[in-house]
């Protein structure tokens, strides 16, 4: 099959530092071309692949100092538009620019959509053209969406050998990702000080959360059990992750995946996450992680997540999250599309939860979501 992957000009594929989206579109991508597929990367020019790639700008805009990404990732379009003919598939990861652009072409075109749909901004150009191909990457993202083309949810992937799995316990709480006001550092604070156990925050900040971080978050550092690490790179967060007694996900807000729960998960490090989004979706309660509601859930889950199997966590993480299963559920999406099938709908959430996730039942001595 002839796919092209239309990539964020944020940042390269696969991202320097921080960057979710660009991530996933590396592993997809390297992954399609090693199951053999004839794939073609739209992205920036230091971007990295195996596939053939066409640099529509020189490098990551984010780095270049450019702000306004429009213009740019408009002419990236043109290019697309002007050589649909030699793909079967055209697969975009960039959210909307493209629908009036493509809109005789939705039959060979699919977008996956990568951010929160909750906020009500752009719901009015869904609703104009709700022909176009939606790939969900949870089901609880396509909650406050109006009726629009779902064609599947596929989960996030990585590849199997990224992160090595580590036996132990591990000596500490792991906090990874953004300081902002939706990731609650303030809560992970709270936990780690609550459980008397010392916390790692391994995490950048955005201009736009500057000062959110220096009134709210650097006042909480000043703690003997607190280390404030910063960003950190793809070769430095396995080990920071996999040497973690547990990975603390206490977010605010409807989460559309939450990629660094399976990054956990791949090293064997356990998931203490607040029920939101897409957590239910991803954690086997119990097993790969315990979900919670609260500060004291949270608290309780610290004490007890060493009776949690590091191999389990692994093995979820083989089961449900590897690219070869991503690559694979986005073939078979690709093949509907081609033939004119109607997609089969596969349930995505977790084996533990079947129905609404409040209602599971959590092994004995641990909390449920109330």
């Amino acid at each position: 099959m002839r796919i092209a992957q239309v990539a964020p000009l944020a940042e390269a594929v696969p991202p320097r530092l921080y960057g979710g989206t660009e991530r996933v579109v590396s592993w997809l991508t390297e992954e399609l071309v090693r199951q053999g597929q004839d794939v073609t990367l739209f992205a920036s020019g230091d971007s990295r692949s195996s596939a053939r790639l066409v640099r529509a700008v020189p490098e990551g805009l984010r780095l270049a100092g450019i702000r306004d990404h429009t213009p740019s990732t408009l002419t990236m379009l043109e290019e697309v538009r002007r050589r649909a003919d030699e793909f079967d598939i055209i697969h975009f990861h960039i959210d909307l620019l493209q629908f009036p652009l493509f809109r005789e072409l939705f039959p060979k075109c699919v977008t996956t959509l990568h951010g929160r749909l909750d906020l009500p901004d752009f719901h009015p150009l869904y609703r104009a053209f709700p022909e176009m191909p939606l790939v969900s990457i949870s089901d609880d993202q396509r909650r406050p969406m109006p009726p629009v083309n779902w064609v599947s949810t596929i989960h996030h992937g990585l590849p199997e050998q990224l992160h090595r799995f580590r036996r132990g316990r591990g000596g500490y709480l792991a906090f990874l990702g953004r300081i902002s006001p939706e990731k609650r550092p303030d809560r992970a604070i709270e936990i780690a000080r609550r459980s008397r156990m010392p916390l790692k925050i391994a995490a950048k900040v955005d201009a736009v959360d500057r000062g959110y971080f220096e009134d709210t978050i650097r006042p909480l550092l000043d703690h003997p059990l607190v280390e404030f690490i910063g960003e950190i790179d793809d070769g430095r967060k396995g080990d920071f992750l996999g040497a973690a007694a547990a990975l603390l996900f206490p977010i605010d807000w409807p989460e559309p995946f939450g990629l660094v729960m399976i990054e956990a998960m791949a090293t064997g490090t356990p998931v203490i996450a607040w029920a939101a989004g897409s957590v239910p979706e991803v954690i086997d309660q119990g097993v790969s992680g315990i979900v919670v509601s609260s500060i004291e859930e949270a608290v309780e889950a610290a004490a007890e997540i060493h009776r949690l199997e590091r191999g389990a966590v692994r093995e979820c993480f083989d089961m449900r999250f590897t690219a070869s299963r991503m690559a694979a559920d986005y073939i078979e999406t690709f093949e509907n599309l081609r033939c004119g099938r109607q997609p089969v709908r596969k349930p995505a959430l977790s084996n533990a939860f079947k129905g609404d996730p409040r209602g599971m039942d959590a092994p004995a001595g641990l909390p449920q979501p109330s």
